[in-house]
């Protein structure tokens, strides 16, 4: 440990915890119950929060389906959504540091990672604020001479939104104003780890004129708050972001209503390194991939699969980089990779790293609880496995971690075969100069997005979603929006031309 670059604890004035309410019929609501995040990076309580129930949950509920109603949004013009969107994309820039602040002491993210999410999803909702203005459906003027036919999309009404702890203002963003765009109303639910970012969210609407009732939030646990967002039968639809065991458990909730379903889930992303490729870009790459967001992100490339050519100075590279990457406080804007969310979480990192040790894989680097001075041991050593093979777990599972586990092949084939080896398939990528080469995997890569010599570089105008047990649907671009509309064809005659079904005598 000792040759790893770590930054100590800083001395920050820590901000007084964070009070959360219930955004019900656009008023904020107290909570009977309360309950504590503690940040996992200091130790101290960082927000108190109103604890949902059945009763409070149904009451947002409730709200937003009058609101849809109603038609104070729902019908409105877009240019009218719009205008509040791009407000409240201003407003958002306006207070990235105070919602990043709670933001990192809430998740153990560093600052500077929090700054520009919270940030960058500005441009989300500016976005989303374009889809509003021009989203249209189609016409039909060659059904015959009487008839017109027109395809409308309307929005698809009351949609719960249950977001995760990992990136909790983006991807919230990443939801709620192409739904909003739609002319849906919401309710949301952030993870009860890191709920303060998305009430600072509503206070923002409200201060951008979204009428009351058209986004509501309940705070509290996924029992019994999002098992009933999940099976009510006012909703609509259902968006959640987490762990596919969780999106299992809601697609069921949400059967017996039948209501559509999206779900963006885990993924066990690998990147392929073929022997031509730039291999100090592709190792930057891959240690930013494992590392970025505590390697608490769904698309972390947390396996590699390198050819055998090149594997063993392939891995030098990113040992070497690992080493220079900069873990500690999360307050530091210097620092790159901050604390683990829970103590439990972290326990479990180390489980899988000892478990494949112990099945025969060799550790390069890491492995095992980093102490930090000031900060106490709620992080995880930067940490390689090589000599990995495809059966062991930490190949296969969803480990949520700064743990890379390394994969050699021999043959193109061999290395998609590798890549599609997985019950996910939310991300890949591949590293060649030879663009045929990178075409070819593209194309037989089983995931929702490729990446071909880059990581992890996203747009508002591209859709993102997983295949197989990453999920189901698409967020943001323009297929993102389209999840929240209902396609309805309109079959009008023209004049009076109909031939009677019915023949009358005389």
């Amino acid at each position: 440990m000792n040759d790893l670059t770590i930054n100590t604890a800083t001395d920050v004035d820590l901000p007084a915890p964070f009070a959360g309410r219930h955004l019900i019929d656009g008023k904020w609501i107290e909570g009977a119950e309360t309950f504590e995040r503690v940040s996992p990076s200091h130790g101290t309580v960082v927000s108190i929060s109103a604890k949902g129930d059945e009763a409070v949950t149904e009451q947002a509920i409730g709200a937003a389906r009058t609101a849809f109603a109603a038609g104070t949004w729902s019908r409105m013009s877009g240019k009218e959504r719009a205008a509040v969107l791009l407000k409240t994309a201003d407003l958002i820039e306006a207070n990235v540091e105070r919602i990043a602040v709670f933001e990192t002491l809430e998740s153990g993210k560093p600052i500077a990672q929090s700054r520009g999410e919270v940030g960058g999803a500005a441009d989300l909702w500016r976005y989303a604020a374009s889809l509003a203005r021009t989203a249209h459906g189609d016409s039909h003027n060659t059904l015959g001479e009487d008839m017109l036919g027109v395809v409308l999309k309307d929005p698809i009404g009351v949609v719960s939104i249950i977001t995760p702890w990992n990136f909790p203002f983006w991807i919230l963003s990443q939801k709620l104003p192409f739904a909003l765009a739609a002319g849906c109303t919401v309710v949301v639910k952030p993870s009860e780890m890191t709920p303060s970012s998305t009430v600072m969210m509503g206070e923002l609407l409200l201060e951008a004129g979204l009428p009351a009732g058209v986004c509501n939030i309940v705070l509290g646990y996924g029992h019994p708050v999002g098992s009933l967002m999940s099976s009510h039968k006012e909703v609509d639809m259902v968006t959640f972001t987490g762990s596919t065991a969780v999106g299992k458990l809601i697609t069921q909730a949400a059967s017996g209503t039948l209501k559509k379903v999206a779900l963006e889930l885990g993924g066990k992303n690998p990147q392929v390194i073929c022997p031509d490729a730039d291999l100090d870009s592709a190792a930057d790459a891959v240690t930013f991939g494992v590392y970025f967001n505590v390697g608490q992100c769904c698309n972390s490339s947390s396996r590699i699969i390198v050819h055998e050519d090149i594997a063993e100075d392939f891995v030098a590279r990113v040992v070497a980089l690992s080493r220079k990457v900069r873990f500690g406080d999360p307050m530091d804007p210097e620092t790159q990779v901050g604390a683990i969310v829970t103590a439990d979480h972290n326990a479990k990192i180390d489980a899988y790293v000892r478990a494949a040790v112990e099945d025969g894989a060799r550790l390069e680097l890491g492995g095992g609880v980093l102490p930090v001075d000031g900060l106490g041991d709620q992080f995880y050593q930067p940490t390689i496995l090589s000599g990995v093979s495809p059966d062991m777990a930490i190949a296969r599972e969803e480990v949520f971690g700064p743990v890379l586990t390394v994969l050699t092949y021999r043959t193109l084939d061999e290395a998609i075969a590798l890549t599609n080896d997985s019950s996910y398939g939310l991300s890949a990528g591949i590293w060649s100069e030879n663009i045929h080469t990178c075409l070819e995997f593209a194309r037989r890569a089983e995931a929702g997005t490729v990446w071909s010599n880059t990581w992890m570089d996203g747009y508002p105008e591209l859709a993102f979603g997983g295949v197989k047990q990453s999920g189901q649907g698409r967020e943001i671009g323009r297929y993102g929006f389209e999840e929240f509309l209902e396609v309805k064809s309109l079959v009008m005659r023209v004049g009076r031309s109909r031939t009677p079904w019915v023949q009358q005598e005389g």
